[in-house]
């Protein structure tokens, strides 16, 4: 049966000499897997822009239950973008949100907040100017926690607590478990939550600090998703922002 769907490129994979599977974060139906047939007219070059990283795509798919991988028929641009693609550093963060979500995002089930905000936060990501989003992937990574019901604990927090990793706290004592982090770097979490794009500009970070705030985060959801790899694209991302 064929299905008018919105979503969100994650990735894409070549399957053989005529397809590619593609892996969209879908409004109506979550995570999902579809079969694309590559173009091998003066259109391909089309077809790859349409379904590059985080792009808001909307398709036709033949979605039938009894597969996990559906037929796309016809597919067209929700949003057409007006800088991601083409700016070195939107681009490349735009590289290392869709392999994190790729990996993190597993539910076969629709989220229509979820998939609000990530739509919202690309569309911002387009369509901001100047260097105001230097701190995007970490404010993005911050808020996408509450989704994935892994938000950090803030209401025991005061000055000179550590960050136990482990059961997403802030505590005055030195937690157990051996992941935690000390003061200091308990202190800019607790910065971090406060963040958002409109503000995030205002809270001044050499790049040094923001590669530790971002290995953190990283940190933290591997240890609370299960096989969450090390990201291809993260030690490219540490490179932006001098």
């Amino acid at each position: 049966m064929y299905q008018k769907i919105s979503g969100i490129v994650l990735h894409t994979l070549k399957y053989n000499d005529t397809s590619n599977i593609v892996d969209i974060y879908t409004e109506q139906n979550g995570r999902a897997s579809f079969l694309l047939k590559v173009s091998r007219s003066k259109k391909s070059g089309a077809q790859n822009v349409l379904f590059q990283p985080l792009a808001l795509v909307e398709i036709e798919a033949d979605v039938r239950p009894s597969t996990n991988l559906h037929r796309i028929r016809e597919a067209k641009s929700l949003y057409p973008f007006r800088s991601l693609p083409y700016h070195p550093y939107k681009s490349s963060i735009a590289m290392f949100l869709a392999e994190f979500l790729y990996r993190a995002l597993k539910e076969e089930a629709p989220n229509e907040a979820l998939f609000a905000y990530l739509q919202h936060s690309i569309r911002w990501l387009d369509e901001c100017e100047g260097r105001s989003f230097a701190n995007f992937h970490l404010v993005f990574l911050m808020r996408l926690s509450r989704f994935l019901g892994l938000y950090p604990n803030v209401d025991d927090y005061t000055s000179g607590c550590y960050f136990d990793m482990l059961n997403a706290c802030f505590t005055p004592l030195l937690p157990k478990s051996g992941s935690f982090l000390k003061p200091d770097e308990a202190a800019r979490i607790r910065l971090l939550l406060r963040m958002n794009y409109e503000t995030m500009h205002l809270f001044g970070m050499s790049r040094t600090e923001r590669n530790r705030c971002l290995t953190v985060i990283n940190d933290y959801y591997r240890l609370h998703l299960p096989d969450f790899p090390v990201l291809k694209s993260l030690d490219v991302l540490k490179e932006l922002f001098d």
